[in-house]
């Protein structure tokens, strides 16, 4: 049996998507949690934000905003502090595209500091 490795936020307000690997191929575990009872984590939600004062809608999948809000929790700032935040920093290698950003960071973010 394979060791177990946890990746992913757990404790993020149970909303998170946890991933425990307990077999040997990543990839097909992955696979395995593209079930219905994670649905939730795959649908595409709009939020708005203002942001240097311009109002702005986002439309990311919930497991993006899950992570997120993560990240400005262990900031200690609002979740649209850590936008603006990123906005303002990010947008330098993508200017047209605020959620592909957003996306990119969460992934850095995870690979980063959960790997």
């Amino acid at each position: 049996m394979a060791e177990s490795r946890y990746f992913g936020p757990l404790f993020m307000a149970g909303n998170g998507m946890s991933i425990y690997l307990k077999e040997d191929d990543e990839l097909e575990h992955m696979f395995n949690a593209c079930t219905t009872s994670q649905i939730n984590e795959f649908i595409p939600e709009k939020r708005g934000f203002r942001i240097n004062g311009h109002s702005t809608t986002i439309r990311l999948e919930r497991a993006f905003w899950n992570v997120l809000e993560w990240m400005a929790s262990n900031k200690q700032i609002s979740l649209p502090e850590l936008i603006e935040m990123i906005h303002d920093k990010c947008l330098i290698a993508n200017d047209k595209n605020l959620a592909s950003c957003l996306r990119v960071i969460c992934m850095k973010y995870i690979n980063i500091y959960t790997g």
